[in-house]
């Protein structure tokens, strides 16, 4: 008895495994799951200045009340929201860079030149 058609059937098998291996593959470094990472981390930029800016409003509008020196608590309060809100926007970005440089160097690449 001979194995010939087992092994035909066998690296049918193979080939057909690894076209839909290269199909489920991106076909470039920016794919669908890179740009899901972007979105979640543009929106956790957006939301980190937004509650900054929130906290600082909040905080300030209330000390107004308590010290009956409206609007200026509030001014200033807010100002520093949004300082303390670029601040931690700032750091997500550092984050981001020093996540895909790590990325970078765990596959091999190389830095793109500025």
């Amino acid at each position: 008895m001979s194995n010939e058609p087992d092994a035909r059937r066998l690296e049918a098998l193979e080939e057909r495994i690894a076209r839909a291996r290269a199909a489920q593959e991106p076909d470039e470094p920016g794919g669908a799951a890179e740009t899901f990472s972007q979105a979640q981390m543009a929106w956790r930029m957006i939301v980190e200045l937004v509650v900054g800016i929130g906290m600082g409003v909040g905080l300030g509008y209330g000390l107004d009340q308590i010290f009956g020196t409206a609007p200026w608590l509030l001014v200033v309060f807010t100002l520093l929201g949004f300082a303390a809100g670029v601040n931690v926007m700032l750091g997500s970005a550092r984050e981001m860079g020093r996540a895909a440089a790590r990325e970078r160097d765990e596959a091999g690449g190389e830095a793109p030149e500025e």
